[in-house]
């Protein structure tokens, strides 16, 4: 690992000559590409670097990116949202979660709606804030309202560890955390978006390392490159991924080695083991169905999980976005934030139809700030 200073982000990772240096050589190896490569950047984080240092316009036609599925609040079905808003207003319940949950529309609400309503909703700066409610209100029940990538799994299993820990019982968790590799796996098999290259997510490859994108290299033939956030580091990306395709490889590289390695966060994957598993299934919004997808509690602690607690009252009928939205095409790589008829005048980030809008990982989100 490297050791960095902030400094170092401004000096190296965004120097103008490194940029342009990078830049030329991107020019000069994409002319030797027999077909368009087309890269998907799965993390709404990169889309965000893509499109804040206008990395699409440096690039050549030849060479596009597809915004990918890497919002953990943009896939979220409605019926998901709406699971949050009805465990929200029940009597003493106190719904904690994570800020960008909060304007995220459901089928007919949203939680901040059903906060100014009077529903005891919570958005925590910190997972662990969740133990300082739960003390401070011993007579009613705290649920975690838990979401995120593999990034963020091992800070609601590092909570569950701490709770059991210090004895204490009134919080529950209704888990919606998301994996990876199986939408990677969804996208290529629908066919749809027109993929030949990704940008491998920065984050969660920390915890769970660049080992599972094996299978996109080995069955899929289809180069990953694990980058960092700095424009430097995704122009790198992209060069990294161009030589693999004049060169005719398909392997998984790791380019942001100052954070990444291989076999990822050992200790972390261990704790996230210790209390969660696999789902056989979980709906994400534009995706449909994917196997695998997701995790929820171990069956030794259902006595803690909110969505066994309350299935008699959680909605769990599929519900579509709303008909000028086309937030599902665009988690898909088949629709761009400006295909959208309603993106900037119906839709904004302060009036938000879909969740691409709502999050500042959300695709629609970054072309509102970066693109309009």
């Amino acid at each position: 690992m490297m050791n960095l200073t902030l400094k170092d982000l401004y000096t190296k990772f965004r120097d103008p000559k490194t940029i342009n240096t990078l830049k030329e050589l991107i020019y000069k190896e994409a002319k030797k590409l027999k077909e368009p490569l087309r890269v998907m950047e799965i993390c709404g984080g990169h889309t965000h670097t893509i499109m804040k240092y206008g990395i699409k316009d440096l690039l050549p036609e030849n060479i596009t990116f597809i915004h990918g599925p890497g919002c953990p609040v943009c896939i979220m079905p409605k019926e998901r949202i709406d699971h949050a808003i009805t465990l929200a207003k029940q009597e003493g319940i106190i719904l904690a979660t994570l800020g960008d949950m909060i304007r995220v529309p459901g089928s007919n609400s949203s939680l901040a709606k059903v906060r100014a309503e009077g529903a005891d909703v919570r958005p925590l700066h910190s997972t662990l804030d969740v133990l300082k409610i739960a003390k401070e209100n011993p007579n009613k029940k705290v649920v975690f309202f838990a979401i995120g990538f593999e990034t963020t799994t091992p800070m609601t299993a590092a909570l569950m560890d701490r709770a059991f820990k210090e004895g204490i019982k009134n919080i529950y968790y209704h888990i919606n955390h998301v994996l990876v590799p199986p939408p990677m796996r969804a996208i290529l098999d629908s066919g749809e978006a027109k993929i030949n290259a990704f940008i491998g997510p920065s984050h969660v490859s920390v915890i769970t390392g660049a080992k599972v994108y094996k299978f996109l290299a080995e069955e899929y033939n289809t180069p990953v490159v694990v980058a960092g956030f700095e424009p430097v580091d995704v122009l790198e990306s992209i060069l990294m991924l161009v030589r693999q395709k004049v060169n005719n490889e398909s392997k998984v590289e790791i380019q942001y080695k100052r954070s990444v390695t291989w076999d990822g966060n050992i200790v972390a994957q261990k704790l996230i083991d210790k209390y969660l598993e696999v789902r056989n299934s979980f709906r994400w919004r534009g995706l449909g169905d994917i196997p695998k997808s997701a995790l929820k509690l171990k069956k030794k602690f259902s006595e803690y999980d909110a969505e066994i607690l309350y299935k008699d009252i959680l909605p769990n009928e599929p519900i579509d976005d709303h008909k000028m939205c086309i937030c599902g095409d665009i988690l898909k790589g088949i629709a761009s934030p400006l295909d959208c008829k309603v993106f900037g005048t119906a839709c904004t980030p302060t009036n938000p139809l879909g969740s691409c809008m709502v999050s500042d990982e959300g695709a629609c989100n970054a072309y509102y700030r970066y693109k309009r």
